[in-house]
């Protein structure tokens, strides 16, 4: 396939710009030399553990030149998919990290009448007494959806699992089916590609998951480009092809300069 050149990016965060609370080696320069070459970008991220505003701060404090508009996250978005098709419902949220007050003006509920289970990312929150709470819940009829189905996600100190593990249990044990509303849902980057006002043909998709970054993107008609870093694993080339695999964030403005250049 011939490729027009790149006008502006999508970046999936973790895993790309920062591992856990630790940068990755030089990919705050990286971003800000996208920056210089008029590029716009949007960070599309499954970060459901901190708000857009508390992101933003840690992007900056990792020397990256990134407003809070330019990120979309799965929890924002939720929380936004939520008021639109459910602002009625008591709301029971499973999460871990600071995300709660993404859902302001939301009900959010412990009690058993919660007509909505809303599940983020995984962390030390995810308990059997909470899980089981959720499980009920869908037993009496409540509707489950999901920020991410990620299976799990790479901190500072290896693979742990995420959400997306325990929501297909629950899916298998209550015969409810989640509703994904971030990554790789196709309205989520239809969020994106919006939001940078280009047509998916100009635009590139970073990332370090072949199937919940790179393939749906692509499957738009936009490039794809996977990273060596985050959860990236040698078997992910035998899951499909990306345009192209980087050592990491740092290959990424080069990339784009030669997209000018063919």
């Amino acid at each position: 396939m011939t490729h027009k050149p790149i006008r502006g990016a999508l970046i999936d965060v973790d895993g790309v710009l920062h591992i856990g609370d630790v940068p990755v080696p030089r990919a705050a320069d990286a971003l800000n030399d996208l920056r210089r070459q008029g590029i716009p970008f949007r960070l599309l991220t499954n970060t459901t553990m901190r708000t857009r505003a508390a992101l933003g701060k840690l992007l900056r404090d990792f020397g990256c030149d990134v407003t809070d508009d330019e990120i979309i996250t799965a929890a924002s978005a939720t929380a936004t998919y939520i008021r639109k098709q459910h602002p009625d419902l008591p709301c029971y949220l499973l999460v871990s990290g600071n995300v709660v007050e993404e859902f302001d003006a939301i009900e959010l509920t412990n009690d058993p009448d919660a007509g909505l289970v809303v599940i983020g990312g995984a962390g030390r929150e995810f308990s059997y007494d909470a899980l089981n709470h959720a499980f009920r819940l869908l037993l009496n009829g409540a509707t489950l959806l999901a920020m991410h189905k990620d299976l799990y996600w790479r901190m500072a100190d290896g693979l742990s699992l995420d959400a997306g593990a325990f929501i297909s249990g629950l899916e298998q044990a209550s015969g409810a089916q989640a509703t994904v509303v971030g990554k790789p849902s196709r309205a989520f980057f239809e969020v994106g590609f919006d939001s940078l006002g280009l047509p998916p043909s100009q635009v590139v998709m970073v990332g370090d998951s072949i199937l919940h970054d790179v393939v749906p993107a692509m499957e738009f008609g936009a490039r794809g480009v996977l990273l060596r870093t985050g959860i990236f694993k040698e078997g992910d080339l035998e899951k499909a092809t990306p345009d192209v695999v980087l050592d990491s964030f740092v290959d990424v403005p080069e990339y784009v300069r030669r997209s000018h250049q063919q």
